[in-house]
């Protein structure tokens, strides 16, 4: 190949060009990642709380529905929230899910467990849990999210009076 005057091969000035560019950048890439690291960590830190707060929601509320149905099986008001109040705890614990403050069954309503006259009577159970944030990462976040749940249940009609 013959070079006249200033001209260089074409590979060599695209080389030179690319290091041009390359010159220009004046540390571009690290201010972009100095702002946008952070941005995806805390980014990812809400997803890790939303999806504690979404799977915290699905244990209480099979507390509650375990709660009930055991309540609905029991013969005696006493041994309904006797039954409630264990379905509670074993459901949370065998799940690890920890509530801020204890979580207890409202006492159940004696006109509603067995109604006079023959009628059909429920059991409804209303859980509160304060789920805490502070143990998702290493520095934590603060505070926690209150998650509720209500279940019925039918009082067995076929168990032993």
């Amino acid at each position: 190949m013959r070079l006249r005057g200033r001209q260089r091969p074409e590979g060599t000035q695209r080389a030179r060009q690319a290091e041009r560019v390359r010159r220009r950048d004046g540390g571009g890439i690290a201010l972009e990642a100095a702002v946008l690291v952070p941005a995806l960590l805390l980014f990812l830190l809400f997803v890790l709380a939303a999806g504690r707060v979404q799977s915290s929601r699905g244990v209480v509320d099979e507390a509650a529905r375990s709660a009930a149905r055991a309540a609905s099986l029991s013969r005696t008001l006493q041994q309904a929230q006797n039954a409630a109040d264990q379905a509670v705890a074993q459901t949370l614990t065998t799940e690890g899910v920890s509530c801020e403050g204890p979580v207890t069954v409202p006492a159940l309503d004696p006109a509603h467990f067995a109604p006079a006259g023959g009628e059909m009577g429920w059991v409804t159970v209303r859980l509160e849990c304060r789920v805490p944030l502070h143990d998702l990462l290493f520095a934590g976040l603060p505070g926690s999210v209150p998650v509720t749940a209500e279940f019925t249940s039918v009082v067995d009609s076929y168990r032993q009076r």
